[in-house]
């Protein structure tokens, strides 16, 4: 079996640095935005997605910012605060709407939001997620996992 290979979409370089020293067996790609993240998804067989962008600048998020700042009262600041902390729904969306079928594994903590992951997971799956804790064996397995759920993925 060849090397799982896993599109890390964040605005830093953390997880694509920490996965690869962690994996070096897998084949990792950073994608730094949403933009990005949708011209490279082909040909991968899991992403691995961090949640929060707070190191792009506003033109690089995806999401229509007069929407959410009309739902937060005109509270145009909130709006981008809220754009950046929720980027990686953003870009999941947007993946999806793309066509994008591949397996998405959040770096994000949905522990004490079970509703939203159900939502989550309901209208974009398949997914999974791993908190900022998980060592490098629960690592592998998620992402083993992960990518035995994928269409392409021999099991």
């Amino acid at each position: 079996m060849s090397a799982i290979r896993v599109l890390v979409i964040e605005d830093g370089h953390e997880y694509s640095a920490t996965l690869s020293r962690f994996l070096p067996d897998f084949t990792f790609v950073r994608a730094g935005t949403g933009q990005e993240a949708l011209r490279l998804a082909e040909g991968f067989d899991v992403a691995f997605l961090d949640m929060r962008f707070d190191r792009v600048g506003p033109e690089d998020l995806l999401g229509d910012h007069a929407v959410v700042a009309e739902r937060l009262d005109g509270d145009e600041e909130r709006a981008w605060r809220f754009l950046e902390d929720n980027q990686g729904a953003f870009i999941l969306t947007a993946l999806r709407q793309a066509g994008h079928r591949l397996p998405v594994v959040f770096s994000y903590d949905f522990d004490g939001e079970p509703r939203r992951w159900r939502n989550l997971s309901k209208a974009h799956g398949p997914l999974s997620y791993l908190t900022d804790t998980a060592g490098p064996d629960l690592i592998r397995r998620t992402l083993e996992q992960a990518a035995g759920a994928g269409p392409e993925r021999p099991r």
